[in-house]
């Protein structure tokens, strides 16, 4: 299997209705809770060498992972061969206790081992999943996992409901001699389109992805999502962060994956932290044309901020997006030359729900015969400055809130009088002097902006209040803010709703 005869067989698919996965999942399996689920699991001695370094072990089906995808092993030479299930590759748990399957059953996914330390191969960790409908998750050395990529997103945030395309089957490719590097192809199919992927895997820190793709409508799709993110945001800095929203009762300052999205231009680079707590669902666009880069990030980075002992929230990667050139073979045109970046903020009080989703929207829509290529990285981030991320302007690295009649407060404090405390830091900014913002509110009034320097941390804080107008719009209320030197920008946008 190569990745051009894959993109023909999604192009088959397309040209053909669409045929649901067979609901053949035996009663037994079909049955299973979350507890006897997890309780399936794979023998790490049956586990697939792939070179000197990497490794793969498989997913049983059952319980929410009910459709099956076909596993298959490409060596370097000669055809692919498939991975036959087997009973005997899992312990199948106290529930499950001697059943065996059929052989035909299949997977649900794969996970991959890698060896960090080159001194010793044998000792792998595992590093990246592909398990349910197309989500993948990733994590650079020494992180945890935490949120998730997938290949495409149809129709979020629209009054109709989500379709989410399923990885039908993986073929994961032996390495070359002694590579560090590990590639999958995948074929993707959905009531709306068929696709084919190449992953070029490079674990390390930070890990790595280069993904290439042919997207083939089957029918027209109003909004399709590339290169999507998912993520949990519980609660932050800001609270639950919405006008009206009610507190989080938890010991834990924080609880989330990442706190925010970043979005870089030709022009400007621009923070948004996330939100939780509105009545409803919402949906912020982000023009970016032509779009450098997007991601979800975790920037909190200190154990302090969640005390979870057990999340090792400060751990989670946050993930950036960037984009190449389309690849040929299915029309050569640059998908994300023109459109926007949409985050979509879903209502959650439950850490287990991933509520954030960002990916990119082109302007033009996806149509049947006017196929899509796509060429974009993945970067794993933990602190920053990071590897593949522009570093050439400060960032956003806290948002707090809080009453402005500090002096004199009434009780309870006045809607009317809000402080936005900012921190930013980054290059230029320790030891610099004469460093102002530039501020501005949608609507309503932001009132005596101060910058001073942080000694602690070598940054700048901005105070700003903010005042609403006295009949405020039924939506979000959007204020913004970046540092100025000498009639420069130093400082990417912090863009926040009120």
């Amino acid at each position: 299997m190569t990745f051009e005869a894959l993109g023909s067989r999604a192009a088959g698919l397309a040209a053909a209705p669409y045929r649901p996965p067979a609901d053949d999942l035996p009663p037994a399996l079909a049955a299973l809770g979350y507890d006897g689920y997890r309780a399936i699991t794979f023998r790490p001695g049956e586990s697939l060498r792939l070179g000197p370094f990497f490794s793969a072990q498989l997913f049983h089906r059952g319980f929410l992972q009910r459709k099956r995808v076909d596993l298959f092993l490409q060596p370097r030479q000669g055809p692919a061969r498939a991975i036959a299930y087997e009973s005997r590759l899992f312990d199948l748990g106290p529930g499950l206790a001697g059943a065996s399957f059929p052989s035909g059953l299949g997977f649900a996914g794969f996970r991959l081992h890698y060896a960090f330390d080159r001194a010793r191969p044998e000792d792998r960790e595992e590093f990246l999943v592909f398990l349910g409908a197309s989500y993948f998750r990733l994590r650079g050395l020494g992180q945890e996992y935490g949120l998730s990529a997938r290949a495409a997103a149809i129709g979020t945030g629209l009054p109709a409901p989500e379709e989410f395309p399923d990885f039908v089957a993986h073929w994961i490719c032996e390495p070359e001699e002694g590579a560090r590097r590990v590639t999958i192809l995948s074929l993707l199919d959905s009531p709306s389109l068929a696709g084919a992927y190449r992953f070029v895997v490079e674990p390390g820190d930070p890990s790595r992805i280069a993904v290439t793709a042919a997207l083939h409508p089957r029918r027209p799709i109003e909004r399709l999502g590339l290169a999507p993110l998912t993520s949990m945001f519980v609660h932050g800095q800001n609270g639950p962060g919405a006008r009206g929203a009610e507190g989080f009762d938890d010991f834990r300052p924080q609880v989330h994956d990442s706190d925010g999205l970043v979005v870089e231009t030709a022009g400007d680079r621009l923070w948004r932290p996330l939100v939780n707590g509105r009545r409803a669902p919402q949906v912020s666009a982000f023009r970016a044309e032509p779009l450098k880069g997007f991601g979800l990030l975790q920037r909190e980075r200190s154990f302090a901020a969640y005390l979870d002992v057990q999340a090792r929230h400060e751990s989670r990667p946050g993930l950036w997006v960037e984009p190449g050139r389309g690849g040929e073979g299915a029309g050569g045109s640059d998908a994300f030359a023109a459109g926007e970046v949409q985050l979509y903020e879903i209502p959650s009080r439950e850490e287990y729900m991933d509520n954030i989703v960002a990916a990119f929207v082109p302007r033009e829509p996806a149509v049947p015969g006017r196929p899509l290529a796509l060429a974009y990285g993945l970067t794993t981030v933990g602190a920053e400055p990071a590897p593949g991320m522009p570093g050439h302007l400060a960032r956003v690295v806290s948002t707090r809130v809080g009453s402005a009649e500090r002096l004199r407060p009434t009780n309870p404090p006045s809607p009317a009088r809000r402080l936005y405390v900012v921190d930013f830091e980054g290059p230029g900014l320790a030891g610099a002097t004469g460093i102002t913002a530039d501020v501005s509110a949608s609507a309503g009034t932001m009132v005596d902006p101060v910058t001073e320097p942080v000694p602690q941390t070598g940054g700048w804080r901005l105070y700003v209040e903010w005042r609403p107008p006295a009949e405020r719009p039924a939506g979000d209320v959007v204020l913004r803010a970046h540092l100025v030197r000498g009639g420069t920008r130093i400082s990417e946008t912090w863009d926040a709703v009120a």
